[in-house]
C-alpha cells in the first residue's frame, strides 16, 4: 500500500473521503473490539446508552457493586475522550504530524493488553474483569472523540444509535412524496444520498467488524486482538514516523 495513502488516514489536512476512509476503518475495530469483548467479559463497551441505564437501574435497586461497576465505566469512557482531546489539542499547538495518529497508537497498545491479560481473566476474574471494562470502555471513548473531532461531529464509530436515525431519516426523505409547491411553500424534500451512503457504509463496518471480532474471539481467543492492534498502527505508524524523521 503506497505511502502516501497510509499517511492520509491520519494525516493533518483532512479531505472528506480520508475522514470517511479513516471512520469506516475505525467503525470495523469499534464493531470487533466490542463483539470480542462481549464474549470476554460479558459487557459491550461502545456505547454509554446501556451502561447509564443500567447505571439508574442498579442505584434504583439499590444494588451498590453493579452501580460502581456501572460508574466506572462511564468514567473510563468520559476519560477516554478527554485524553483524546488533549492529545489531539496538544498536537495542534506543536503542529505534530501524528496529531490525529497518537491517539489510534494508544488504543493499538491498549488492545494489545487487553489480549496479554486476557489469559489470566480465568484464574483473577474479580480483579481483571472490570479491570478490562474499563480499559475497553476507555479505549472507545479515546476512538470516538478522535473520529469526533477530526469529522467535526460528522462522523461516530462506537455506537450505531445515531447511525441508525440517520439513516431512517434519509430514507424517510427518500420516500416523501413532494406535492407540486403553492407560493411561499417550502422547498421539495429531498434526501442526501451522499450521507446515507456514508452512515449506511460506516453501520456495515460495524456490523462486519462485530461478525469478525465474534469469530475471531470464538476460534483464537485474546490473539484476535492482535490483527486490530495491527490494523491501529498501520493508519498511525506514517505520521509518527514523519514526526521522528522531522525531529532528527
Amino acid at each position: 500500500m503506497p505511502i502516501n495513502y497510509l499517511r492520509g488516514f491520519t494525516a493533518p489536512e483532512r479531505t472528506d473521503a480520508t475522514n470517511r476512509r479513516l471512520g469506516r476503518s475505525l467503525a470495523f475495530v469499534a464493531g470487533a473490539a466490542n463483539a470480542g469483548g462481549f464474549l470476554a467479559v460479558g459487557q459491550y463497551t461502545s456505547h454509554m446508552s446501556g451502561i447509564v441505564s443500567s447505571l439508574a437501574d442498579n442505584a434504583a435497586l439499590g444494588d451498590a457493586s453493579l452501580f460502581v461497576a456501572g460508574l466506572s465505566s462511564l468514567l473510563a469512557f468520559l476519560m477516554g475522550a478527554a485524553t483524546s482531546a488533549v492529545l489531539i489539542n496538544w498536537g495542534r499547538r506543536r503542529r505534530l504530524r501524528s496529531v490525529y495518529a497518537t491517539p489510534l497508537a494508544i488504543e493499538a497498545v491498549l488492545l494489545l493488553c487487553f489480549g496479554f491479560v486476557g489469559s489470566n481473566l480465568e484464574h483473577h476474574r474479580v480483579l481483571f474483569v472490570p479491570a478490562t471494562v474499563c480499559m475497553l470502555c476507555f479505549v472507545m471513548g479515546l476512538q470516538n472523540a478522535m473520529i469526533t473531532k477530526i469529522s467535526r461531529a460528522e462522523i461516530r464509530t462506537t455506537h450505531v444509535t445515531g447511525l441508525v436515525t440517520d439513516i431512517g431519516i434519509e430514507l424517510g426523505k427518500m420516500i416523501y412524496w413532494n406535492a407540486a409547491p403553492a407560493a411561499g411553500q417550502e422547498p421539495a424534500v429531498q434526501a442526501d444520498r451522499e450521507k446515507l451512503i456514508l452512515v449506511g457504509s460506516l453501520l456495515l463496518s460495524f456490523v462486519a467488524g462485530g461478525l469478525a471480532g465474534a469469530v475471531g474471539f470464538k476460534h483464537m481467543g485474546f490473539v484476535s486482538t492482535l490483527p486490530l492492534a495491527i490494523v491501529l498502527l498501520t493508519l498511525a505508524v506514517v505520521p509518527l514516523v514523519d514526526d521522528v524523521r522531522g525531529r532528527w
